[in-house]
């Protein structure tokens, strides 16, 4: 049978993209299919799998330790996403204005984001360090704020805060990034237009400049969504003791009373909540 052009097309089409299929189906769709048929056992190291059905989803409900973890991840990811957003936003605004040694000034923007993670958290743990740490010196010697040297980073009711800042500080150079080069396409006209209609430097931010910016933040903020959801490496390192899901999902596979059974719920869980918060922000808020 004689193919048409258009036939023939699609099918060489499908031959080139066969490999990336199958490459993206042993690496993501194969490891997702297996954890979520873990999450049906009870895994035993060495033995015998043994099947549970739903059991570790019912106790998933029933301890406190997932709804714990859920809240601090709900906190910790409100919290950097917003400091992120806002952040990046308001460096893009400063730096889309022309002053001295501006060129250098947008390079070292860029530096948290570009360097190793190790390296800048064990930055961070030093400037906390109850004896060496700069923080305490501050605090307690140079301006007399805390009554004794502390480590924030050891207490639960400070560690989820410096993650937070800390998140914050390393990943906005990337909202700046996406910002500025929407703010440079924007049309100039828009604003000349606007200052003739007698707007001022806000009213022009409110009725151009963010409209302009509204499907570029909500990309942003849809990116920052999966990738805070499912940060561990940050977060682990620099204060384990704050256990959003991807940690408590790490501390309950691998450390203790091995559970990888109850582990691979938890990851199911974690990963229908980010698909739901995914399928609403796109419907909802960005409409697409």
């Amino acid at each position: 049978m004689q193919l048409s052009l258009t036939q023939k097309e699609s099918r060489l089409g499908l031959k080139l993209i066969a490999p990336s299929i199958g490459v993206i189906g042993i690496l993501i769709l194969y490891p997702i299919l297996y954890n979520i048929y873990l999450s049906f056992f009870n895994v035993r190291l060495g033995e015998e799998n043994v099947f549970v059905g739903l059991g570790n989803y019912e106790r998933m409900l029933r301890e406190s330790g997932f709804f714990s973890s859920l809240v601090t991840t709900i906190i910790y990811l409100a919290g950097s996403i917003i400091g992120t957003t806002v952040l990046g936003l308001a460096v893009a605004l400063m730096m889309n204005i022309k002053f001295p040694f501006r060129n250098i000034t947008r390079t070292v923007i860029l530096l948290p984001y570009f360097a190793p993670v190790i390296s800048v958290v064990f930055g961070w743990q030093f400037f906390f360090d109850p004896v060496n740490g700069i923080y305490n010196h501050l605090m307690v010697e140079t301006f007399g704020l805390a009554g004794g040297r502390h480590n924030p980073i050891g207490e639960p009711g400070s560690a989820l805060g410096i993650v937070i800042i800390f998140s914050i500080w390393k990943n906005f150079p990337i909202s700046y990034l996406l910002i500025i080069s929407k703010l440079q396409a924007i049309n100039k006209d828009q604003y000349e237009a606007a200052a003739m209609d007698e707007c001022g430097p806000i009213a022009r931010f409110f009725h151009v400049t963010l409209p302009e910016l509204y499907f570029v933040l909500g990309t942003l903020i849809i990116l920052r969504l999966i990738w805070n959801l499912n940060k561990f490496e940050e977060v682990f390192l620099l204060a384990p003791n704050v256990r959003t899901l991807p940690v408590f999902t790490y501390y309950t596979a691998f450390t203790g009373v091995i559970d990888q059974g109850y582990a691979a719920a938890i990851s199911v869980a974690q990963f229908v909540i980010l698909t739901a918060l995914i399928i609403f922000y796109v419907k909802k808020v960005l409409k697409w």
